[in-house]
């Protein structure tokens, strides 16, 4: 998986305290990069510190990511398309609009029988400790 930081306007850095992105274009812009057409997934990092990434990952109908377990806390809310999320207990399907969140530690695969968009956020294990 190729990842790429987009450019930021008004030379805005990513420590920022308050940063915006303009999603349709950005997705626009992943799916004209040459990787995209070659038919790899793209993502792109939105944010990246010590406690938090938060990346927008183009997915092409068919992509199968199997047997994959983070040590943080994931969520993934799908911006376009539709995803099949799999446990070792569970599967679910998200669709447009949807937010599935999972603990740190836990192996999952997903597929899409379409084209997907989606945030990915991951939050260190560490960070999620400081609020229960």
């Amino acid at each position: 998986m190729k990842t790429q930081t987009p450019p930021l306007k008004d030379d805005r850095s990513l420590n920022d305290s308050l940063l915006t992105f303009d999603l349709p274009t950005l997705i626009e812009k992943m799916k004209h990069k040459h990787t995209w057409t070659k038919g790899e997934l793209n993502a792109m990092i939105l944010l990246k510190n010590p406690d938090k990434q938060i990346v927008l990952t183009a997915l092409h109908e068919g992509t199968e990511i199997d047997s994959f377990q983070s040590n943080d806390s994931i969520t993934f809310q799908i911006i376009e398309g539709k995803l099949k999320f799999h446990t070792k207990k569970v599967s679910v399907t998200l669709e447009k609009g949807q937010l599935l969140t999972l603990h740190e530690k836990v192996k999952y695969s997903l597929t899409t029988r379409e084209e997907t968009v989606l945030l990915l956020t991951i939050a260190n294990g560490t960070l999620s400790q400081l609020y229960l």
